[in-house]
């Protein structure tokens, strides 16, 4: 796990850059005065603070289905949180992008007061769960 030096460990799940394959596990870096990047082994992805226009943070709940099976239908109730940050911005050509990334639970308050503060914006949060969840984790 990643300190606080202004970067947490993430997982790019998903979005609508070309080039970038999901489930690429690095960093993202929110040290930057003036871009917010992601780092993965040999792929670097930089956004100007002043390209991104949508912050929004959620949760989804999966169920442990395969150790219930194998261990104890106790897991069954087990419920595994996975922690949601999707950036949408504006590319060099001006054309509106996203990306998904999943943040560990640690640091998903750290990572969204400083996405927050580095662009000026809200982040929306998609249900009450996601709000809470934000802002206790």
């Amino acid at each position: 796990m990643y300190g606080w030096d202004g970067g947490a460990k993430a997982t790019y799940v998903g979005g609508s850059l070309p080039g970038l394959p999901e489930s690429v596990k690095g960093k993202l870096d929110l040290a930057h005065a003036s871009i917010f990047r992601f780092d993965a082994d040999e792929i670097e992805v930089n956004i100007p603070w002043e390209k991104i226009n949508m912050l929004e943070y959620g949760q989804k709940v999966g169920r442990r289905i395969g150790l219930a099976i194998v261990i104890s239908p106790l897991f069954l109730m087990t419920k595994s949180r996975k922690h949601f940050l999707t950036i949408s911005y504006l590319d060099e050509k001006d054309r509106q992008q996203a990306l998904v990334f999943e943040i560990h639970k640690d640091r998903v308050r750290s990572v969204l007061v400083t996405m927050e503060a580095r662009t000026g914006m809200r982040v929306e949060f998609q249900d009450n769960d996601a709000r809470f969840g934000g802002e206790s984790q």
